[in-house]
């Protein structure tokens, strides 16, 4: 491949605004300090034309009887080799047509033919599995996939452990060399980049027989790994956050305050906050919320190493939801480490919550499945929640749940509902004991409410929970395992 022809492309990119400098969200949560958005030389036909060509030039092999790109990017790029080399080409919607012949794949195709695919950027590699996946599925072979840029963040390990070999143009650092040396950037916007790169350099996937891979390891069943090794498989800082709080206490309890008044609120924090690795709290049930409450409980929780977990349940569209998350009286997203929300609204109240977050370390926790009698989250509903929490990882750290939901160990499941005495109440909550929680629904954390805050004594009644629910996580990670060389052993 010309170098010479490579950097006078990327220096005709940064001239055209695709290599971007700043803060930007990722569309999986991350926060990045370049955005690399190559959806522009849709207007700059010449770039358009010199990218495709150095695609082509980078393919693995000689031979190939059609051309795919991953949408949206990867299809003009792909249309152009097409007429170049005049080789057919195939298009893979994001979704299937409700309509007509409602494919989700159009064009031309016999099964055997060998397909390459073309994508503009990889950071996990999940868009270009995805769609991988699917013309396996109707009898391609593919094998082998072109990127223009690779973000250097672990996702052509990934591909290439499910059988993707992956050619990138450049890699991340290339192009940022290739800037500093024309004099495009300074030297510290160049190191910015290398330490971003060099710190978020771990992304996973999950396939569709849903192993996960990091970096190309294949990450074992969720429920036999111990908390401290799932630091390492989670692509976020407060989930790691959580598992390392989990395995340094000792507990997996949550207590759910639901009073009334702030000095309930805080009394009960200071009693149980010894045993507990999150306190959910509804501040909106609080007669006398104030500054002054949050300063008092975000000090309780320095003092005895639990993170706050507010419990909204935010269900709106996403401009809705971020002002409720980042505004109003209670300002939420100032200091609640997680939050909760349903994923009926789709993927737009996860970028609402995100783009209040602005930055700040925190997390959601979707509501998958809840305790009450009669609920209506249907299988279809849970198993879009998981999709859901799939595609941003970096915000998303887990699922409200009843059921073992995921296998993945990047997500942690909130389980509520928990009490000794396996009953109910007269308004439809359905209660279930600690150890069926963790060992026969998959719970990661137990959430315990009237069984604490009405109990005769809050901080023994916690102690106990804590030690019930801890020995059922112990007993469930000690059962045999059945790929016991698997990241997470």
């Amino acid at each position: 491949m010309d170098e010479a022809f490579v950097e006078q492309c990327v220096l005709d990119l940064y001239k055209i605004e695709a290599i971007k400098f700043g803060s930007f969200t990722l569309k999986s949560g991350m926060q990045s300090p370049f955005y690399f958005d190559l959806r522009t030389v849709v207007s700059h036909p010449k770039i358009m034309e010199t990218v495709a060509k150095l695609l082509w030039a980078a393919r693995p092999s000689s031979t190939y009887d059609l051309v795919c790109g991953v949408a949206y990017t990867g299809l003009p790029i792909a249309a152009i080799m097409s007429l170049r080399e005049d080789i057919p080409m195939l298009i893979r919607r994001k979704e299937t047509k409700g309509y007509g012949t409602k494919k989700l794949v159009e064009g031309s195709y016999t099964k055997g033919q060998r397909c390459l695919m073309v994508e503009d950027v990889i950071v996990s590699g999940s868009s270009v599995y995805e769609t991988v996946e699917t013309l396996r599925e109707l009898g391609l072979e593919v094998k082998d996939a072109v990127v223009f840029l690779d973000r250097q963040q672990g996702g052509a390990a990934n591909l290439n452990a499910t059988g993707i070999n992956v050619v990138s143009v450049l890699g991340i650092i290339k192009l940022m060399s290739i800037l500093y040396k024309h004099g495009c950037i300074t030297s510290e916007v160049l190191e910015s980049v290398k330490e971003f790169v060099s710190t978020h350099n771990e992304t996973s996937i999950k396939t569709k027989d849903k192993a996960s891979y990091k970096n190309g390891v294949l990450v074992k069943d969720r429920k036999h790994c111990t908390y401290e090794s799932r630091v390492t498989t989670t692509d976020h800082p407060l989930a790691s956050t959580l598992f390392e709080l989990m395995s340094t206490k000792k507990t997996n309890l949550c207590v759910a305050a639901d009073v009334t008044t702030s000095q309930e609120l805080l009394a009960l924090a200071d009693k149980v906050g010894a045993h507990i690795c999150l306190l959910k709290t509804h501040v909106d049930i609080l007669q006398d919320f104030s500054q002054d409450t949050i300063d008092k409980l975000k000090a309780l929780a320095e003092k005895h190493n639990f993170l706050l977990f507010e419990d909204r349940k935010f269900g709106d569209i996403g401009n809705t939801v971020a002002q409720q998350y980042g505004g109003g009286s209670h300002n939420i997203v100032e200091w609640a480490h997680l939050v909760t929300a349903h994923g009926l609204p789709g993927d737009g109240i996860i970028k609402g919550l995100m783009s209040a977050a602005n930055g700040r370390t925190r997390g959601c926790v979707l509501v998958a499945q809840m305790s009450s009698e009669g609920t209506l989250t249907s299988q279809e509903y849970v198993q879009g929640c998981t999709k859901m929490a799939e595609k941003h990882t970096y915000f998303v750290v887990g699922m409200v749940s009843q059921s073992n939901v995921s296998s993945d160990p990047r997500f942690i499941l909130f389980t509520p509902g928990v009490q000794l005495k396996k009953a109910g109440d007269t308004l439809g909550q359905q209660y279930v004991t600690p150890k069926a929680a963790v060992l026969e629904r998959g719970a990661d954390v137990i959430i315990v409410g009237r069984g604490i805050t009405q109990a005769e004594d809050p901080a023994a009644a916690a102690l106990i929970y804590k030690e019930e629910g801890y020995a059922a996580y112990l007993e469930r990670i000690e059962q045999k395992l059945e790929n016991p060389s698997a990241v997470g052993s």
